[in-house]
């Protein structure tokens, strides 16, 4: 049996992202025109990023557990470019990451975590990487 681990990771955050759209997945307004972090210069020019930002939260949960907003803003985070001075790790925006938890958790594939550490992937969330990840290899 494929699982979501046995995948090129770019390929199955593609058909993800586009399993998400096709359920009606709706994405906020604000995404458009916001920076994901403050280490970009620019807001995202894919046309499906907030698709593929939630296919990874996905796929990171599947992963790595239970998980909570902070510490998904450090995985998403990178490096701060500062003119002459040497760069630095700063974290991700925690509103794109905390609006996509809140919409996977309506949708079903995520819920909240007994022990208070954040979210974790529910079996309907499982079995959607999973068939994903089968739908990949097929090709």
């Amino acid at each position: 049996m494929v699982s979501a681990l046995d995948v090129e990771v770019n390929k199955l955050l593609e058909k993800v992202a586009s399993e998400l759209r096709k359920s009606g997945l709706e994405k906020p307004r604000f995404v458009d025109f916001v920076k994901s972090g403050a280490h970009k210069e620019r807001p995202p020019e894919q046309d499906d990023f907030w698709y593929v930002r939630c296919a990874a939260i996905l796929r990171y949960l599947y992963v790595h557990g239970p998980t909570g907003v902070q510490r998904l803003r450090s995985h998403f985070g990178g490096r701060k470019n500062r003119g002459r001075k040497p760069e630095h790790k700063v974290k991700a925006g925690g509103k794109i990451i905390r609006s996509a938890l809140q919409l996977l958790e309506k949708a079903g594939f995520v819920k909240k975590d007994d022990s208070g550490k954040g979210r974790e992937i529910t079996p309907a969330g499982v079995s959607l990487l999973d068939r994903c990840a089968k739908e990949v290899v097929k090709k």
